[in-house]
């Protein structure tokens, strides 16, 4: 089983702001309230299509699909929370803590993989109806997959529930890897809302904040799991963290290639940058709009297709 695939799907929002429903437990947000909701949905856009033209340039397979403009769905540019795609042809949609996300789940989207792309959609797993318990997981950004391995890394939070989270392990045949990582807010430790804010996984190494994880054993833990799955650790900082340098993603274009913000880029040293393209070249768009009120970034608008194809 591969861990990269080289086509991906992406929403292209058509009323982002800062979303008033998210914004209570993602510190990265900045409150919109003051600002012209329509220039913040323009810049969005602009940023949005120029990241989406570098990564076409590069080879890499990417289906655009607008987001339907019948809701209110502030934060649909981050698909990979509903939904995830996998090689055997099963397709799983996810338990939604802002009750506003939960709209941007969409069943003409599989349609449109199945019918334009051609893409085989075996069976559809459900967990959605854990939102009646009030337990979440908010698919790949919940859970990193270590999809050679079978390996689930998963940041326990209000919004990656730990006993949904076994259910997709068990599913899935994935061996859970539970940890805390918290981060500074206002004085507090506090939960980080997503896993993939401070830790990638791609082919042949691991990007992660370990000082997130204030567990000594927990973090010695996880160390001793990705060393043992053969993965050079490169650590971030948590100053890096909290400019999404921990949210990447691996595709596969004309080569192999990390994909991440420009903010993200900016924050890394030299020596972090030769760990990565020892591997593999770098991608990386401005995204700051995106960043500063979705509270996401490049990984978080990038939802992977490893679905096969029907012929």
């Amino acid at each position: 089983m591969s861990q990269i695939t080289n086509t991906i799907f992406m929403i292209r929002p058509v009323r982002f702001r800062s979303n008033e429903q998210t914004i209570i437990n993602n510190f990265y947000q900045k409150d919109d309230s003051n600002f012209d909701l329509s220039l913040i949905n323009k810049k969005a856009l602009l940023e949005f299509d120029i990241f989406v033209k570098k990564l076409k340039s590069k080879g890499i397979n990417v289906i655009v699909i607008d987001d339907n403009e019948n809701y209110d769905t502030p934060d649909s540019i981050f698909p990979n929370n509903w939904i995830s795609f996998h090689s055997d042809g099963k397709t799983v949609l996810y338990p939604m803590f802002a009750k506003n996300r939960r709209l941007e789940r969409r069943e003409d989207i599989l349609d449109y993989l199945t019918n334009q792309y051609g893409f085989k959609i075996n069976s559809i797993k459900d967990y959605t109806h854990f939102e009646n318990k009030n337990q979440y997981l908010e698919g790949t950004g919940s859970m990193i997959l270590d999809r050679e391995n079978k390996i689930c890394y998963a940041a326990i939070s209000v919004r990656t529930n730990k006993q949904v989270c076994l259910n997709f392990c068990n599913d899935f045949s994935y061996k859970p890897i539970f940890f805390v990582a918290n981060q500074n807010v206002q004085g507090k430790r506090l939960p980080i809302y997503h896993t993939n804010v401070m830790m990638c996984i791609a082919d042949k190494f691991a990007i992660i904040c370990l000082n997130s994880i204030d567990s000594i054993g927990e973090r010695n833990h996880v160390k001793t799991i990705l060393n043992n799955s053969g993965k050079e650790i490169i650590e971030i900082t948590e100053s890096q963290k909290e400019s999404f340098a921990g949210n990447m993603l691996q595709l596969q274009g004309n080569k192999s290639y990390l994909v991440m913000s420009k903010r993200a880029y900016s924050v890394l040293t030299k020596n972090q940058i030769s760990a990565i393209e020892k591997y593999c070249s770098i991608i990386y768009s401005p995204l700051d709009t995106i960043e500063d009120y979705g509270g996401g970034s490049a990984r978080c608008m990038m939802a992977e297709v490893f679905l096969p194809k029907k012929y």
